[in-house]
């Protein structure tokens, strides 16, 4: 039976990042910063990179500071693909 429910079950191959909220001056939406840490090629040195992804916050629940999950998800508007799911 165990096995048969793992079958089923989809998984949505969606990319989750986690990351900071920035700015949540936008009406629905939330800027979020996920850092990374990136190995050189080369010089072997660990970098950190930071980038910016807009997601969408329906409800405007979310505030500066907060440590959040987005999810990848169909595109909302010119710069919104991804939803935050929650709050860490």
């Amino acid at each position: 039976m165990a096995e048969e429910v793992k079958k089923t079950e989809k998984t949505t191959g969606k990319r989750v990042l986690q990351g900071v909220v920035v700015s949540d001056k936008m009406q629905d939406t939330v800027v979020v910063a996920v850092t990374r840490y990136e190995k050189h090629p080369k010089y072997k040195k660990y970098l950190k990179s930071v980038k910016k992804y807009h997601a969408h916050d329906k409800g405007t629940n979310f505030a500066e500071g907060d440590k959040v999950e987005i999810r990848e998800a169909k595109p909302i508007s010119k710069l919104k693909r991804f939803e935050v799911i929650t709050k860490k």
